[in-house]
């Protein structure tokens, strides 16, 4: 299986990149952002905890996480891999996703760090809450994300370096120029 981890700050463009690496590798994909947004929406249990959250720019706690996972996991027997966007974001997350991995017969292949400085995330997120209506890409709560993923998720690449499954992607550029980047360094990885 090839399981990708795709890493970045809020705006980096994990999600334009999953979706090609959807198309292309034929992959399953799972945001725990969507999952988070979708269950907001219903207005269940855990969308209204993970509201709370969301609306103080924090992170999801981990349980919450993890159990939405492992049922998304349990739901794709027999796929050809997956794309974990948004997840893990800390150490302690890593640890659990490659148990809960382990436990299926297999591990991430690889974490792509696409790498983008925070005057241009800050932009496009900006242009992306005026084109989404997105109410968490407002100035205010796109400082406060940035802040929690520099202090609380960045140290994760540190991990997979030392586990020798990072890849620092330069996320500026074309979209194609960004895939191109991201499709050598699975071919490393994968021998393919």
């Amino acid at each position: 299986m090839l399981n990708i981890v795709i890493f970045g700050a809020p705006g980096s463009g994990k999600g334009t990149q999953s979706k090609l690496m959807v198309e292309h590798y034929g992959l399953d994909y799972i945001s725990t952002g969507d999952m988070l947004r979708n269950a907001i929406r219903e207005g269940n249990e855990l969308g209204k905890t993970a509201q709370t959250y969301i609306d103080k720019g924090q992170l999801v706690p981990d349980e919450l996480i993890i159990r939405l996972i492992g049922e998304f996991l349990d739901s794709k027997k027999g796929s050809k891999g997956v794309i974990f966007d948004g997840y893990p974001r800390t150490i302690p997350q890593a640890i659990a996703l490659k148990e809960m991995l382990n436990e299926r017969g297999t591990d991430v292949s690889i974490l792509l760090d696409l790498q983008v400085d925070d005057d241009e995330l800050i932009s496009r997120l900006l242009e992306r809450g005026k084109v989404s209506g997105r109410s968490d890409d407002n100035l205010e709560t796109i400082q406060s994300r940035l802040d929690v993923y520099h202090t609380q998720t960045a140290p994760l690449a540190t991990h997979y370096i030392s586990e020798g499954k990072h890849a620092a992607i330069k996320g500026t550029g074309s979209i194609e120029d960004i895939f191109n980047r991201i499709d050598e360094a699975i071919k490393k990885v994968t021998g393919r």
